[in-house]
């Protein structure tokens, strides 16, 4: 069974930090699309930093230079650093994997949320002020 499953989500206060983790099992992170995507409650979701080529990362303006996603290949696991967590990073994190596309850019996943096509059941990230 094809699965992804996301932790370590939490609460924490302004400018604290978190890693985020995505398990992959019955498939291979590596050279497709995969992303990190987040729901804020009565917000549709928004992808927030995505991953080509297992190296080539791309970021929303909003978290660049406060957040990283990187690919742990031993482990088949992608993560997500956040550090200098804002209140409006309060959200549902999901991961995702675009398993029938493969792209040069990580900002070229980034745009294309639609082809997901593998999801998490989310972690829930809480900032408070």
């Amino acid at each position: 069974q094809i699965r992804l499953v996301e932790s370590g989500g939490g609460s924490v206060q302004s400018g604290g930090s978190l890693r985020l983790s995505c398990a992959a099992s019955g498939y291979t992170l590596s050279r497709n699309c995969l992303a990190w995507l987040r729901q804020a409650p009565g917000k549709d979701s928004e992808g927030i930093a995505a991953i080509a080529e297992a190296t080539n990362a791309g970021y929303v303006d909003f978290v660049n230079g406060r957040f990283t996603i990187y690919l742990d290949n031993a482990s088949n696991t992608l993560n997500l650093q956040m550090n200098s967590l804002k209140p409006e990073d309060t959200a549902m994190y999901y991961c995702a994997a675009a398993t029938t596309l493969a792209a040069d850019s990580g900002n070229t996943c980034l745009r294309l949320k639609g082809k997901y096509n593998l999801w998490g059941q989310g972690t829930q990230v809480t900032v408070s002020s």
